[in-house]
């Protein structure tokens, strides 16, 4: 039996993806399962013991490539080389669980006997089920990611019986988180609480003076507040740690996914707006405290038990946009209310 696993983005919907891969494992224990990922989530995958091989994506290097002449024959010589890895296999079965068009592309590229996705229906599917030849009802965009996804195998015969992430952690990202931190002067013995500021969209983002104000008061009840996020996201800390009354660490672009998701593990819990380290702290079994504004925690949260979600009710939220003039939904998260969260996990 040989499986093709098309999810391509990002670090969070990659994440919650990992219970339905450990599904298809535990229903086929003897298939070769491929998955076909873009390059900026493939750590996530890479090295999990439920996968014999990783297809690299490099769509937006390809992208950009594309309008270069210089790095032309570069950009047309990889995506052949892909596409021949690609179709290199015949596949019993390839599940698309993106339900995107560029997702779709692949999944027609690809040489499978079953191509499962969901039919019509589903909303910003930009028509991905053309390229399926099994198409499963659509269900409510109400049910969270995961157990849509849950759906999509059941409907094929495949059910789940735990949910299991199976988050490939090693020793060696351990070790270098202990690293680290060691370098900042962190102690093993001391709690760590991690903050997780920032966001791809704007209209997730909640105010830095609020931040501080909250990582200031978890300082004085003896925890060691890091913050963690992308590289880009180095200087939007540094703004936070700078109206600060304690010392607090800035992890940004310091961490790989795996040694971030190490750094969760040592963490009582997490501190995020919604975006891709909430899941992975929730795939580790890391409580979360997540602010949701313009989007729905139903849908994405944090998956499981003992996790929190701070949001506040408003006639327009969930909108799911990127821009908005006021961005009412996250300005009217208190501290009172974050702190309120944060004690019922702590």
């Amino acid at each position: 039996m040989k499986i093709l696993i098309v999810k391509t983005s990002a670090i969070g919907d990659v994440t919650h993806t990992l219970p339905v891969l450990n599904a298809i494992r535990a229903h086929f224990p003897t298939a070769h399962i491929t998955w076909l990922v873009e390059e900026a989530s493939a750590e996530i995958i890479e090295g999990h013991r439920a996968i014999e091989r990783v297809l690299v994506c490099k769509r937006k290097q390809w992208i950009t490539d594309f309008f270069r002449p210089a790095r032309f024959k570069k950009f047309l010589w990889e995506i052949l080389e892909f596409i021949k890895a690609l179709r290199d296999t015949h596949y019993d079965l390839v599940v698309d669980f993106q339900g995107l068009l560029k997702s779709g592309i692949w999944v027609f590229l690809s040489r499978g006997k079953q191509k499962v996705g969901f039919g019509p229906g589903m909303a910003h599917s930009e028509c991905s089920y053309i390229f399926y030849n099994r198409k499963i009802p659509a269900v409510s965009m109400d049910y969270h990611a995961i157990d849509r996804e849950l759906m999509l195998l059941r409907a094929i015969g495949i059910t789940c019986e735990n949910i299991e992430f199976g988050f490939p952690v090693g020793k060696f990202h351990r070790k270098k988180i202990k690293n680290i931190l060691k370098s900042f002067d962190i102690p093993n013995s001391e709690p760590i609480v991690a903050i997780n500021p920032m966001a791809r969209w704007d209209t997730k983002l909640w105010e830095i003076r609020k931040f501080a104000q909250v990582a200031d008061w978890l300082s004085g009840r003896g925890f060691r507040v890091c913050f963690t996020g992308a590289g880009s996201d180095h200087y939007e800390i540094e703004r936070i740690r700078s109206l600060m009354t304690h010392n607090a660490v800035n992890l940004a672009g310091k961490t790989s996914l795996k040694t971030l998701a190490a750094l969760y593990e040592n963490a009582v819990l997490l501190l995020t707006t919604d975006t891709g380290p909430m899941h992975i702290a929730a795939a580790i079994g890391t409580p979360v405290v997540a602010l949701f504004g313009p989007t729905a925690p139903w849908r994405t949260g944090p998956y499981g038990p003992g996790h929190q979600i701070v949001q506040v009710k408003s006639d327009c939220a969930p909108c799911f946009k990127r821009a908005c003039t006021t961005r009412a939904c996250m300005k009217d998260i208190t501290v009172e209310m974050v702190i309120n969260r944060l004690e019922k996990v702590l």
